[in-house]
């Protein structure tokens, strides 16, 4: 589920509202692999939606 994450974020990244939702959606679905997902995104989108990230990573822990 983690690389499939990965693919559909990746390929929504361009807009912002759908980036949000799949990234929620993308949490839920991962289960333990949670931080390897956190990493993942800080790493490519960390510069394009740190708000995003904060705010969905500070929640899901």
């Amino acid at each position: 589920m983690l690389e499939y994450s990965k693919t559909i974020l990746s390929k929504v990244s361009f807009d912002r509202s759908l980036f949000e939702k799949e990234l929620l959606k993308a949490i839920t679905s991962v289960g333990e692999q949670i931080e390897a997902l956190r990493a993942w995104c800080y790493e490519k989108f960390g510069n394009q939606y740190p708000k995003i990230l904060d705010r969905h990573f500070k929640l899901s822990h």
